[in-house]
């Protein structure tokens, strides 16, 4: 493996994430306290696991130049600014989400839930359209 090789582990990670965090909401809704709890620490895992290897790209790489023109630049660079801005709540959003849960201080961790899984939601299905959109070949799109 590559350093070039990270975009993919990064969108895959992504979507893992975003796959578990749907997970957690579905034993959530039908009150499996235990299987949420552990589908929110394999998401939180995961996303950690995505935002070590996204910084050791970078920090290798540097920033990418997105190479196309039209329609779908502006749609990159939508999907790239709310992706980043959110990007950088869902961190501390999602520490103390996690912390207040696993201290079992419910209501406090339901308050900001609310807000934190539709960010990370987002973020993470937003983290593999960047990819799709920066680094797959223009024929597939």
């Amino acid at each position: 493996m590559t350093f070039h090789d990270l975009p993919a582990v990064n969108a895959t990670l992504n979507a893992v994430s975003g796959v578990l965090l749907l997970i957690a909401y579905v034993h959530i809704r039908a009150r499996r306290i235990q299987q949420h709890r552990r589908m929110m620490i394999a998401a939180f895992t995961t996303s950690s696991l995505f935002l070590i290897s996204y910084l050791v790209y970078h920090a290798q790489v540097g920033s990418v130049p997105f190479p196309r023109y039209g329609f779908v630049r502006s749609l990159y660079f939508t999907i790239l600014i709310t992706h980043v801005t959110l990007a950088a709540a869902v961190l501390p959003l999602a520490v103390v989400t996690l912390s207040r849960g696993l201290k079992a201080r419910y209501p406090q961790h339901r308050r900001i839930a609310r807000w934190t899984f539709p960010i990370w939601l987002y973020v993470s299905v937003t983290g593999v359209l960047v990819y799709v959109l920066l680094y797959q070949p223009t024929w597939l799109l």
